[in-house]
C-alpha cells in the first residue's frame, strides 16, 4: 500500500527503473484519460452518427450522388492537418493544440446545421475536419506519453468504452435524429451535427482542467511548406478519385489534378528531406522498415475499413428499405465484433508482449468477409446472413487497428511519439479518403447500368408487368438517374416495381466489395513481411526522462579524472 501511495504523490521518489519525473499513478492516468475520452468521443461519434443519416441528409438536400463530397471534404481536411497537429504537439506540448482542435470542431459542427445544399455541407464539414485532425491523433499520442505499450491494455477497457459508446449509440442516435421531421423547430437531421456542441463544450472544460502532463519545449522551425505541399499533393489526387467518372479520366481538369498532385507529392518529399528533424514527418523515420511498411499498411487498411463501413449502411437503407434508426441498430454485430476483438487483442498483448499475429489474422478475416459480401450479398439476402458477414468484418478490423498504431509508436524514438501517432492516423485517413472517393465513384458510375439490366430482366416476369400496368407512370425511363440523386421515392413504390432498383444497387456494390477484398489480401501479404519489435515497458514520458538523464550522465563523465578510457 505504501508503494502505491508514494507513486500517487506529486513528487514520486526516484527508483532505479522509473525516473521521478516520468512516474504517473493509476489515479493520475485515469484523471487524464477522462479528458482524452471526451475528445475521442467527439471524433468517433461524428464518424458513426453521420453514416446512418447521410442518405436522409442527401435526399433532403437533393444530392444523393454528391454525398461523397460531404464525406471526403471532412476526411481531406482532417487528413492533411493530422501530421501538423502531431508535429506541433511534439514541439510545444499536447494541451493547447488539443483544445484548439476541440474548438474548431465545435465551430464546424454549428456551421453544418445551417447547410442548404450538399456543397455547403461539404464546405462546413471541411471546417469540422480541421478540428477532427487533432482529436484522435493527439489523444492517442497522449496515451502513448503516459502509458507504456505493454501496460496500455490495462486501460484498453476505458478507451474501448468510448468506441463502444460511439459505435452503438452513434448509428442509433444518427438514425433516430434523421428519422424525425422536426425537433424544436429544427429539421431532425441537423441535430446530427448540433449534438456535438454540448459534448464539445464539456470536453473543453474537462481537458483544460485535467490535462496537465510534463513537457519540455523544443525550439524548432515549423514545417509550413511541408503542410502546403502535402495539401497540394493529396487534395487534387483525391478530387480526381472522386470526380474522375463525371469529369472524364482524361479530361483537362483530370490531367491538371494529376500534374498538380504528383508535383505536390514530389515537392513534399524534397522539402521534408531539407527540413530534417523539423519536418512534419521526418524522412529518417521511413528508414525504419517497421514504420515505413506499417505506414503503407495503414493506407490500405483505411481503404478497406472506410469502404466496407460506407457500403453497409447504403445497402441496409436503400436495398433493404430500413429506416436510418433501424439500420443503425443492424450495424451492431459489426461494432460488437470490432470491440470484442480489440479488447481481446489488448489483453493478450499486455500479457505476452506479442502483437503481430493479430493483424495477420485480422486482415485474413477482412478478406474473407469482403468475398462473402461480394458473392453472397444479394438484394433479397436474409438479414441474419448479412449480420454474420458484418460481425466477421468487425472482428477483422478489431484485430488489426490497435496493433498497427502500437507498432508505429513502438518503432520510433519517444520524442517522435506525436509524429508517429499522427502518422498512423494520417496514413489510415489518407487511405480512407481515397477509398471513400474511389468506392463511391465506382458505385454511382455503375448503378445506372445495373438498374437498367435489372429492369430488362424484370420486364419478362408476369408479376412485374402486372404491377406496371396497375401503376402506370410510377416508373419512368429517367428513374435510373433519379434514384442516384434522391432514393426516398423507393419507400413509396410498389415493392415489385422497386425490386429492380434494389437489385441494381446490390449488384453495383458487388464490384466495390471485390475491389476492397483485393486491397485486403494485399494487406495480409504485406503484414507477413513486417518484423515484430519487442514492446517497450516505459511510457513516452518515462523513456524521454530516462534518455535525458542518461545523456546528462554521459556528458558529465569526461570531466571525471581518468574517465577517458571508461568513456
Amino acid at each position: 500500500m505504501s508503494a502505491t501511495d508514494s507513486r500517487t504523490s506529486p513528487s514520486p521518489a526516484p527508483s532505479p527503473e522509473t525516473p521521478a519525473e516520468g512516474a504517473l499513478s493509476h489515479r493520475q492516468i485515469l484523471v487524464i484519460l477522462s479528458g482524452l475520452m471526451l475528445g475521442m468521443l467527439l471524433a468517433s461519434l461524428d464518424q458513426t452518427i453521420v453514416s446512418t443519416s447521410i442518405r436522409t441528409i442527401a435526399d433532403d438536400l437533393h444530392g444523393l450522388n454528391e454525398q461523397a463530397w460531404a464525406t471526403t471534404a471532412y476526411l481531406i481536411t482532417s487528413t492533411i492537418t493530422t501530421p501538423l497537429y502531431g508535429k506541433l504537439s511534439d514541439l510545444y506540448g499536447r494541451k493547447p493544440f488539443f483544445l484548439t482542435a476541440i474548438g474548431i470542431f465545435i465551430a464546424g459542427s454549428v456551421m453544418c446545421t445551417f447547410s442548404t445544399s450538399m456543397i455547403e455541407l461539404a464546405a462546413f464539414r471541411a471546417i469540422q475536419g480541421l478540428g477532427a485532425g487533432g482529436l484522435m491523433s493527439l489523444a492517442l499520442a497522449i496515451i502513448g506519453d503516459i502509458v507504456s505499450p505493454r501496460e496500455r491494455a490495462r486501460y484498453q477497457g476505458y478507451i474501448m468504452s468510448v468506441f463502444a459508446t460511439s459505435s452503438v449509440a452513434g448509428p442509433l442516435v444518427g438514425g433516430f435524429l434523421a428519422g424525425q421531421g422536426v425537433i424544436f423547430g429544427i429539421a431532425g437531421w441537423r441535430w446530427v451535427f448540433l449534438v456535438n456542441v454540448p459534448i464539445g463544450l464539456v470536453a473543453l472544460v474537462v481537458v483544460a482542467k485535467v490535462l496537465n502532463i510534463p513537457h519540455r519545449k523544443r525550439e524548432h522551425r515549423i514545417d509550413w511548406w511541408g503542410a502546403v505541399t502535402i495539401s497540394l499533393g493529396v487534395v487534387p489526387l483525391l478530387l480526381i478519385a472522386e470526380q474522375g467518372e463525371t469529369w472524364g479520366w482524361g479530361s483537362p481538369r483530370a490531367l491538371a489534378c494529376y500534374v498538380i498532385g504528383v508535383a505536390g507529392c514530389v515537392a513534399w518529399v524534397f522539402i521534408e528531406r531539407a527540413m530534417g528533424d523539423d519536418a512534419l514527418v521526418p524522412m529518417r523515420l521511413f528508414r525504419n522498415k517497421v514504420f515505413s511498411r506499417t505506414s503503407l499498411l495503414s493506407v490500405m487498411v483505411g481503404m478497406v475499413m472506410f469502404g466496407g463501413m460506407l457500403m453497409i449502411p447504403q445497402y441496409l437503407q436503400i436495398v433493404k428499405g430500413e429506416s436510418p434508426t433501424k439500420s443503425g441498430l443492424m450495424m451492431l454485430p459489426l461494432m460488437l465484433g470490432m470491440m470484442t476483438a480489440a479488447i481481446a487483442t489488448g489483453q493478450t498483448t499486455s500479457r505476452t508482449g506479442r502483437y503481430k499475429i493479430f493483424p495477420v489474422i485480422g486482415t485474413a478475416l477482412m478478406f474473407v468477409s469482403l468475398l462473402l459480401f461480394h458473392y453472397e450479398l444479394q438484394w433479397d439476402t436474409a438479414l441474419p446472413e448479412v449480420m454474420a458477414f458484418m460481425a466477421l468484418f468487425g472482428v477483422g478490423l478489431g484485430f488489426t487497428m490497435q496493433p498497427l498504431t502500437l507498432s508505429m509508436q513502438n518503432a520510433v524514438p519517444p520524442q517522435d511519439m506525436g509524429t508517429a501517432t499522427a502518422g498512423a492516423t494520417f496514413f489510415r485517413q489518407l487511405g480512407g479518403t481515397a477509398g471513400t472517393a474511389i468506392f463511391l465513384s465506382v458505385l454511382f458510375s455503375t448503378v445506372g447500368t445495373k438498374i437498367t439490366e435489372a429492369f430488362a430482366k424484370a420486364s419478362t416476369q408476369p408479376d412485374f408487368v402486372a404491377a406496371l400496368k396497375a401503376n402506370p407512370g410510377a416508373v419512368s425511363p429517367q428513374a435510373a438517374q433519379q434514384v442516384v440523386t434522391d432514393s426516398s421515392f423507393l419507400n413509396k413504390l410498389d415493392p415489385v416495381l422497386a425490386a429492380p432498383f434494389k437489385e441494381g444497387f446490390a449488384n453495383s456494390m458487388h464490384l466495390v466489395f471485390l475491389i476492397a477484398a483485393g486491397v485486403a489480401i494485399l494487406c495480409f501479404a504485406l503484414m507477413l513481411t513486417i518484423r515484430e519489435v519487442p514492446l517497450r515497458k516505459l511510457s513516452g514520458i518515462q523513456a524521454q526522462a530516462e534518455a535525458k538523464a542518461k545523456a546528462a550522465a554521459e556528458s558529465a563523465e569526461p570531466a571525471a579524472p581518468g574517465s577517458d578510457d571508461q568513456a
